[in-house]
Formats: C-alpha cells, structure tokens, sequence
C-alpha cells in the first residue's frame, strides 16, 4: 500500500507522524478517517496524547467537533437504554447490549474512541416475540414494511427487522444469535447468554463475556461481509485484545471458546489481518490459530482481497483492484449467510430493487 494510502492507519498506530504533516496532507487524512469511521478515533487518540492542540487551526476544528459528537451520543445512548430497560421490565427479559451500545456502557476501550448508528440486543430466540411486543409497546415499530424483507429477516436472519422509535428516532437491532440460520456455522446463542456478565456499577444490564465480545466483533467483520466499516472493526477487535488478552492462558481460553461456537475460522482471519495490517502481537504457538499463520498461493489472494476491503473506503486508498475486492467480499458474505438456493434469487431481488432505483 502506498504511503497516501497507509496515511490512517500510519496516524493512529504512531499518532506522532501527525506532527510532519502538511495541510494537504491533513486534507486526505480527515477525509479518510471519516470515510472509515474512524474519525472519532484519530481525535481520541491525539487528544489522549497531547497531540490534538499541534493540529493546524482547520483540520483541528473536524478533531473537535467529532469528540463533542461522540460526548453527546454517550449521553443519548444512556438515556435510550434505561428506556430499553422500561420496556423489559416485568417481563423476565435481561437487556443483553452488543457492539457499539455494549462498549459505551461497559466502558470498554473502543467505546472510548466509536460512533454507532443503532443499539443491539440479544435475546432468546423463543423470546423474540415478547421482546418485539415490549418494545411495541414502548413506542419502538418496524422501520421496513416490506413483506419480503419482513420474511427475509423473521425465517433467514439472525436478528429481527429494524426497529424505530416514533419519537426519539432511535434504531434498536434485536439478535437471537451471532449469525443466521442458514449458516455454515452454528454457535449456540444460549451459551452467550448464559455466559453474559453484568456491567461493573449497573448489574441489570448485561453485555457478552470477554471472550465472546471478541469472538462477535470477528464474526461480524469476516462473517457479515459488510466492509463499508471494516478498518474500525479490527481497530475494535485491536482494543478488545489488547485490553483481555494478557496471558498465554486468556489466549488459550479465547482459542477453546472459538472452537466451541464453531467460531474458529472468523477469529483466525481476525488474528491474521491484527497481525498484518495493525502490528498486534498474536501468539503463534497455539494450534487454533495456525489460519493465521498460513502462506502459500491460497493466501496471497486472500490477502490481496482482504486487504483491499480493510482499506478506508476512501479514492485516496483505491487502486485498480479495490472494486473488485470489494465485489469478491460483498458477494462472499451473502454465500456464507444462505445456501446457493436461497441466495440466488435474493441477490437478483436486490440487483433489480438496485437498478430500479438507478433508473427513477
């Protein structure tokens, strides 16, 4: 990757190369940090080191505003959950946070640096009905009205359709697992809840354990194959590690706990590309992780495609291939959601819905 290209990822690994910069080159950073969600991040990371006031004046105010934004959401995201908490009340329903709301409320490290578009909360799934109903009733209501997406998301997927609150405009996201049903891999949703554990000071509301944390921020950055916020989610898998993962024994707790979800292929891409992209150290000794240690031609097209589609998704990062990375991983993940009878029909849905579109 070009210098240009590697600029982001160069800011946040040494924050200290920002000192050098010029104003044009300020310009491509901003532009990048914002088009990879990482924004909030670059301003975290130089205010936490003394570096934000030697930002010149204009990019400075970009810095600034992002982390008043992220203030703000911290203090949204609260008020929405006790709301959430509400609406469970009586109801023998725990609120299971996930993602971006789970990091914000157990004051994990990538809360401290993330902006997020919704709330997500895992339930049982014999429960998702009394959780939809609950909110319902709390002034949440599906946001798509579609029939075939209502029947897409309710028999295929692993969460319910989006839902809106009518007021506050607030999205909540309900899982009953990691992945859908039609997926090659099957972790078992009842281990994560019953090994869900309380936030420290707020013991009615409950995130995933360390090692499942780590293991669903893998799966859905290499299972989902929505890479429009890859870079920022291995930067979340970054954190996470290096915030749990501090013996040989934590690592080998995390390589157990893959292999019982049949999770072991998401977390080794995830141990390859930490290792590759972002310079984390990840032990090699452990047999659950020999995927990240693999070579061969096998690799270097993996690599070649992964690393295209971990980029900012910014022109400054593009090269010829990178749309056809992106392709190759838009495609991939829609074949490991669904078997080839069911995902045919539903990409030529979308394909159609698409060009529609284009055409109006």
């Amino acid at each position: 990757m070009s210098q240009r290209a590697n600029l982001l990822v160069t800011s946040l690994l040494e924050p200290e190369t920002i000192e050098s910069l010029r104003l044009e080159s300020w310009d491509i950073l901003i532009r990048q940090a914002r088009s990879a969600q990482l924004l909030v991040r670059l301003a975290a990371q130089l205010s936490g080191t003394g570096l934000l006031e030697k930002v010149p004046e204009h990019p400075r105010q970009h810095l600034v505003a992002v982390l008043a934004l992220h203030a703000h959401q911290q203090l949204a995201v609260r008020r929405e959950i006790e709301h959430l908490l509400d609406a469970f009340e009586g109801r023998g329903l725990r609120l299971v946070l996930l993602k971006g709301a789970a990091y914000a409320i157990a004051d994990l490290p990538p809360g401290r640096a993330r902006l997020f578009a919704d709330i997500d909360l895992l339930v049982p799934k014999s429960r998702l009905r009394d959780a939809e109903l609950a909110l319902m009733s709390h002034g949440w209501s599906s946001a798509n009205h579609d029939a075939y997406d209502q029947r897409y998301y309710r028999e295929w997927m692993h969460e319910l359709p989006p839902l809106m609150h009518l007021t506050r405009m607030s999205t909540i996201d309900v899982h009953h697992n990691l992945v859908p049903s039609t997926a090659p891999i099957h972790p078992d949703a009842t281990r994560l809840l019953d090994d869900a554990v309380p936030c420290l000071g707020r013991p009615d509301i409950f995130v995933l354990s360390p090692n499942d944390m780590i293991l669903h921020s893998a799966v859905h950055l290499f299972h989902d194959g929505e890479f429009e916020n890859a870079l920022r989610d291995l930067f979340d898998i970054r954190d996470l590690v290096s915030h749990w993962m501090q013996s040989e024994g934590s690592w080998i707790s995390l390589a157990e706990r893959a292999r019982e979800l049949e999770l072991e292929r998401p977390l080794a891409y995830a141990l390859r590309y930490l290792q590759k992209l972002l310079h984390t150290p990840v032990p090699t000794e452990l047999s659950d992780f020999k995927m990240h240690t693999g070579a061969g031609l096998k690799w270097k097209v993996l690599d070649a495609i992964f690393e295209r589609g971990l980029r900012p998704p910014h022109p400054s990062c593009n090269d010829r291939l990178s749309t056809f990375a992106r392709s190759i991983l838009y495609a991939r993940g829609h074949a490991l959601r669904m078997p080839l009878p069911l995902l045919v029909p539903h990409l030529m849905r979308k394909s159609l819905i698409r060009w529609n579109g284009h055409l109006e």
